[in-house]
This record gives C-alpha cells, sequence and structure tokens, in this order.
C-alpha cells in the first residue's frame, strides 16, 4: 500500500462474512452512500489481507480489511454504562464473564449494547488497538449465546503476548456443555477440520477444506438422554465446541442451527458456558486460573433433566 494515512483495520468473523466488501463499509460508515464507498474502492483506498480488491469482493471469515478512505467519515463506538463481572484484573489485562445474550463487539448490524460498549465506559482509551476500532482489547470472543470467560487486553503489548499464548496453546480454556444423546465412552477427542459450511453461510461444518480442530471432551453426568460435558479445546475455531459435538451426533440442547434438541426450560440458546480459563499474565508472568461457577443456563437444564420421569 503506498499511501503514509494510518489505516482503518477490521477483521471479518462470522457475523460478517459473506457479504460484499461495498456493502459491509456502506453498513458500517453510515455518512457514506454505497455508490461513494465504490468510487473510493474503485480509487484504491480499500484493501483486503494486503491486496487491492473490486467493490464485489465477497468477503470471508479471518479477513483483514484496511480502509484508507480520503476523507475519511467519523466512526465511532459510544461507551455504555454496562455493568462488568470482572473476575481478574492487573495493569496490562482483565478476565471478564460475559453473559449469555450479549454479542462480545459490535458488528456491521448491531453496535450497542455489546461487551466492547461496556468495556469503552469503564476503560475509555486504555484498550488494545491490535484489532481494530470494532474490538478495542478483545483478545478472543464468544458467541452471543455462549457466556463465560474473555481475556481483555489493555495495551498493545498485552494483546500480543496472550495471542502468541494462545497461537502456541499455552491458554487453557473449559468449557461445561449439555449435550443431546448418551455419550458411552467416559472421554474421548473429536479431531476435525472446521470452515465454512457450503450452502449455508451462517453456519461452520466439518469439510475437507478447513483448518485443523481438535476439542477434548469428559464426561461429567448422564442425565436421561443427555450428558454433562466437560470440554477442553487445544485449538479455537469458530462454533468449534458446537460444530464438532453435532459431527459425532451429540448436539449442544438448544443449539437449533446445528441440531440440538429444544428443551421446555427458559434458556438462551446452546447451553454452553466458558468456565475455566488457564493463562500467564504479561504483567509478572505470573499464572493464573480462573474459574466460575456453573451459570443460570446450566443449572436450569440440569435441574430439568434430573427431575425428569
Amino acid at each position: 500500500m503506498m499511501n503514509n494515512k494510518q489505516p482503518d483495520i477490521y477483521t471479518i468473523d462470522d457475523t460478517d462474512s459473506n457479504q460484499r466488501v461495498d456493502m459491509f463499509l456502506a453498513k458500517l460508515y453510515k455518512s457514506l452512500s454505497r455508490s461513494s464507498v465504490q468510487k473510493q474502492i474503485k480509487a484504491g483506498s480499500v484493501f483486503v489481507n494486503n491486496s487491492p480488491v473490486k467493490a464485489s469482493y465477497i468477503l470471508r471469515q479471518d479477513d483483514e480489511i484496511q480502509v484508507l478512505f480520503e476523507d475519511k467519515p467519523d466512526y465511532t463506538i459510544l461507551p455504555e454504562n454496562i455493568p462488568l463481572d470482572i473476575k481478574y484484573e492487573d495493569d496490562s489485562m482483565l478476565v471478564v464473564n460475559k453473559p449469555s445474550g450479549m454479542l462480545t463487539h459490535p458488528t456491521t448490524v448491531e453496535n450497542s449494547g455489546t461487551l466492547v460498549n461496556a468495556l469503552l465506559y469503564k476503560y475509555q482509551d486504555n484498550l488494545s488497538d491490535c484489532n481494530g476500532i470494532y474490538r478495542p482489547g478483545i483478545v478472543h470472543r464468544l458467541d452471543r449465546n455462549t457466556s463465560g470467560l474473555l481475556m481483555i487486553a489493555k495495551n498493545n503489548d498485552a494483546y500480543d503476548f496472550l495471542k502468541q499464548k494462545m497461537q502456541h496453546k499455552e491458554i487453557e480454556k473449559k468449557y461445561y456443555a449439555v449435550v443431546c444423546g448418551n455419550i458411552d465412552s467416559d472421554s474421548g477427542t473429536i479431531e476435525a477440520d472446521i470452515g465454512r459450511h457450503q450452502s449455508k453461510p451462517e453456519k461452520m461444518a466439518v469439510v475437507k477444506e478447513g483448518k485443523p480442530s481438535i476439542t477434548h471432551y469428559k464426561v461429567l453426568e448422564r442425565l436421561n438422554g443427555f450428558t454433562y460435558l466437560e470440554v477442553t479445546l487445544e485449538t479455537g475455531r469458530t462454533h468449534q465446541i458446537r460444530v464438532h459435538m453435532s459431527y459425532i451426533g451429540h448436539p449442544i440442547v438448544n443449539d437449533t442451527l446445528y441440531g440440538g434438541k429444544k428443551l421446555p426450560v427458559n434458556t438462551s440458546e446452546q447451553v454452553l458456558q466458558a468456565y475455566s480459563l488457564k493463562f500467564i499474565t504479561p504483567f509478572d508472568l505470573s499464572e493464573h486460573l480462573i474459574e466460575i461457577e456453573p451459570d443460570n443456563d446450566i443449572i436450569k437444564t440440569l435441574n430439568y433433566l434430573r427431575n425428569k420421569k
């Protein structure tokens, strides 16, 4: 790129993939018309993965967009006074317990009520900007209806440190899940590549051209045709646990996107919680294990199944 201006950077995840780049930017920069966005793309002001693209380019998950508009429109995420359930904090990072039903970060469709809105209210500019203006501080994410522990970086050095630890599999993430069916083995490993579903872009699937994905599980309790699991991720693909459990014929309860049975219990969608994080801090290189109790969705589902005749 031959431009000295600092670009706006966006990394595409499953919520914004499978749409044209001009449509994505027109929704993001609401003050610009789509035709104006198209003109700027044609003038070479937009790059995807460091290469110029046409306005018709279809975005894929993990694409990095770099925007160098001549008259850069203002795009701001408003801070919102939303309570944060902080489980650990030091000068470089924090661990927050995200509730089910909350987006981790804004999208082109929703830009309020997210974890990022809450973080901006409490920490203002004291968050890493490595992940673009959509995701200040965000090191990794959880689906809207998955609750639990997330690491937040307060500065770029902390972000780089934590990302590197994740890539080297030096951060341990464990989940609680209630799945359909009785899993016979007490423990097991699912190793199957995950990529975008060929005909349903909102879904991921086990596909030949997917990325290597490994999930370990251990049975905690068997309950009248359902199984309560502890799940440990060795990789971190989008929807990984949901896809892998569906792939072996045991989709997560209430996960209707991946074939989970809907129970008559007042819960969010998938009954899945990130309950444990083991990590080394960038601040003083000390090791920490943060664990939380099962959330209301897990408890209500277990109580229903234990009392089911």
